[in-house]
């Protein structure tokens, strides 16, 4: 994986992380809502950890968030913080 997909990916799983937070749930609730495993939820908001996310599970997050999914593609610096 090239740099700049590593740093897509990156951007990715800060955004869900930031949304995620700004609703008030944690990494279990948000895993129970979309079907996924608390450590995959982790997996993807790491920002080191290289992992897969199917285009249907990235609806269902943007679901659970209430949001957009194009949404989590509007990365943004005081996510990065």
């Amino acid at each position: 994986m090239d740099e700049k997909r590593e740093r897509q990916f990156r951007e990715l799983g800060l955004t869900i992380s930031y949304y995620r937070k700004l609703k008030g749930l944690t990494q279990l609730q948000l895993a129970n809502a979309v079907g996924l495993s608390r450590t995959h939820i982790s997996n993807i908001e790491a920002p080191r950890i290289k992992t897969s996310l199917s285009l249907e599970s990235l609806f269902d997050i943007a679901d659970a968030l209430d949001i957009q999914p194009r949404d989590l593609f509007n990365f943004r610096e005081q996510q990065q913080q």
